[in-house]
């Protein structure tokens, strides 16, 4: 699905750093150099948001199958497919948490992933809850009860096996499993060595957890999405340590390969409103992304440095959390009385605009006070 405004972990590994030190006697230690930011990852970002987003809102469920197409002509048959941006959002979380937690302590990394990810998803559970209380009370419809919200603050409301506020959140537990299973690398300190060893452990994993009868090893595995965040990791190792290390190009062929195959149990993939879906497209899809991906790793997109971008990534956080249930519900309701494109048109202007509101209002201030609170530490006598 990783997304403040100015986020650490996508500043660039590659520059910046410390230089050759005197003795500490002869020569202060130099301040550290300020290490310019990947744009190009907030621009992905985005553009995987909106992604997903098309394919919500030029649903065949919302317009009726043969009115869909009739209605919105290629661009329906293309958001059939709009789905695949969680694939991308993926793989650039596997990019970003490995750069993140590079040089950290544990500590500071499960901190981070908290000030990252809790302000913006607990107003936007709240909006979608309190939305959704007053649809039901005006149309009519069953609204979530109040155990419901509250359970979708803690974020584990699937393991818990409360319903989602938002379809949407699922993509959150995906991402929850993989920020704790790599919290076991970063607990001894992030090198090379480790990190690849732990790709590993976790390709074999997944690949042994479907023939292994143990939902626990199953449950941890998340064999369908591993490979991209194993993919993103090495994306990022690439970046860190050049072209030239040939073992993350080993395993990102891995990766893909057993991506391919586990396209065909993605939930939804062949069946969606009565249509079956190509295999094609999304591998043709998926294997762009990669491409994508490399280019990254490789510096090639480096000249994608406009400042806007840093704020658009940030957009994309509240933009996904926000845009189905919200967004989709209202349509549901206007969507006989408002032209089709105006009212889609309308729906994602009115969600990017909330979206950059929520950034600018909740997002920064809220990060800022609960990084001050975590970070605060006990006096002692």
């Amino acid at each position: 699905m990783s997304l403040s405004a100015a986020p650490r972990e996508l500043d660039d590994p590659r520059q910046g750093g410390a230089t050759a030190s005197a003795p500490v006697e002869l020569r202060p230690a130099p301040a550290p150099v300020p290490r310019p930011r990947l744009r190009v990852l907030d621009g992905l970002r985005i553009v995987a948001a909106v992604v997903v987003l098309s394919a919500h809102y030029v649903h065949p469920a919302i317009w009726g199958k043969r009115q869909n197409k009739e209605l919105f002509g290629p661009l329906a048959e293309v958001a059939r497919y709009g789905w695949l941006g969680v694939e991308l959002f993926f793989m650039i979380s596997g990019f970003v948490i490995c750069m993140s937690a590079w040089g950290r302590p544990l500590g500071a990394y499960l901190r981070s992933r908290v000030v990252r990810l809790g302000p913006a998803y607990w107003f936007c559970a709240l909006v979608t809850g309190t939305v959704m209380g007053i649809c039901a009370a005006v149309y009519g419809m069953r609204g979530p009860t109040i155990s419901q919200v509250l359970t979708n603050l803690t974020m584990v409301q699937m393991p818990l096996n409360s319903p989602s506020l938002d379809p949407s959140y699922w993509t959150l537990w995906s991402e929850a499993r993989f920020y704790l299973i790599f919290a076991i690398v970063a607990w001894k300190g992030l090198t090379y060595r480790r990190v690849m060893n732990f790709c590993w452990i976790w390709t074999v994993a997944s690949i042994l957890a479907p023939a292994s009868g143990l939902p626990l090893l199953a449950l941890v595995a998340n064999q369908t999405y591993s490979p991209l965040f194993i993919s993103g990791i090495c994306f990022y190792l690439i970046r860190r340590e050049g072209a030239r290390v040939g073992e993350p190009w080993i395993l990102l062929g891995l990766s893909w390969l057993l991506m391919q195959r586990y396209m065909t149990d993605i939930p939804g993939w062949n069946t969606r409103a009565g249509d079956r879906l190509s295999w094609e497209v999304p591998v043709i899809v998926v294997t762009c992304c990669y491409v994508v991906m490399a280019a990254v790793a490789l510096g090639w997109l480096d000249r994608i440095d406009w400042r806007w971008l840093s704020v658009a990534g940030a957009m994309s956080y509240p933009l996904y959390l926000l845009h189905q249930q919200v967004g989709v519900t209202l349509m549901e309701r206007w969507e006989r009385d408002v032209d089709p494109y105006v009212l889609v048109l309308s729906m994602t202007g009115s969600m990017l605009l909330l979206s950059w509101l929520i950034v600018r209002f909740v997002e920064r201030p809220g990060s800022a006070a609960l990084k001050r609170m975590l970070e605060r530490r006990p006096v002692r006598a």
